[in-house]
């Protein structure tokens, strides 16, 4: 029911509700608004790297587009992460709530092993975590492999935001900070 300002309805506003009546149309009361909200069911979100075999994920076919050398530094941060998230990734300002140690495997085991531990931190929602990939004074060439494997693996892999070599105390160029998406 419109009303002017003096709260009597208008003839054009009288006429129409005399026409609506005659067919059967009642006024709605709307004195009283309801709004309803969704109850916020938390889902997995299933995208299709997550139903890829976990293998698969990254390819094999990996070319090196820089010599990576044991002492360089690892960097990586997708577009649109704010300077100071990664600042504080930087800077070891993140607690670390889980880790893995890549010592001693081959690029295959490394590959699946990480793989693996992504997709556990993702299920439980681990927001930064370390990985241990050395620095290749051990391997046969005296090449860091796992360390530029890693880089590699950890840039492709879309739930990794960014990605920084660890403080000393946390084994330096050794190892990274990771950021991870939430699963949220």
């Amino acid at each position: 029911m419109c009303a002017n300002k003096g709260g009597k309805e208008s003839l054009k506003d009288s006429e129409f509700r005399q026409a609506m009546s005659k067919s059967g149309v009642e006024p709605m009361q709307h004195n009283q608004i309801i709004h309803s909200t969704p109850s916020r069911s938390i889902e997995v979100r299933k995208t299709i790297e997550d139903r890829q075999p976990i293998e698969d994920m990254i390819s094999d076919g990996y070319e090196p587009h820089v010599n990576i050398q044991a002492g360089d530094v690892l960097s990586f941060c997708r577009s649109g992460i704010q300077k100071r998230v990664f600042r504080d990734l930087r800077r070891g300002r993140y607690r670390i709530v889980d880790e893995l140690d890549l010592h001693g495997l081959t690029v295959r085991e490394a590959k699946v092993l990480l793989l693996q531990f992504l997709m556990q931190a993702e299920q439980f929602d681990k927001s930064c975590v370390k990985v241990v990939h050395g620095k290749g004074r051990r391997s046969e060439t005296g090449e860091p492999v796992l360390k530029k494997r890693t880089d590699y693996w950890l840039s492709a892999h879309p739930r990794v935001l960014a990605y920084y070599s660890t403080l000393p105390a946390d084994g330096g160029t050794g190892a990274v900070y990771v950021l991870l998406k939430s699963r949220y």
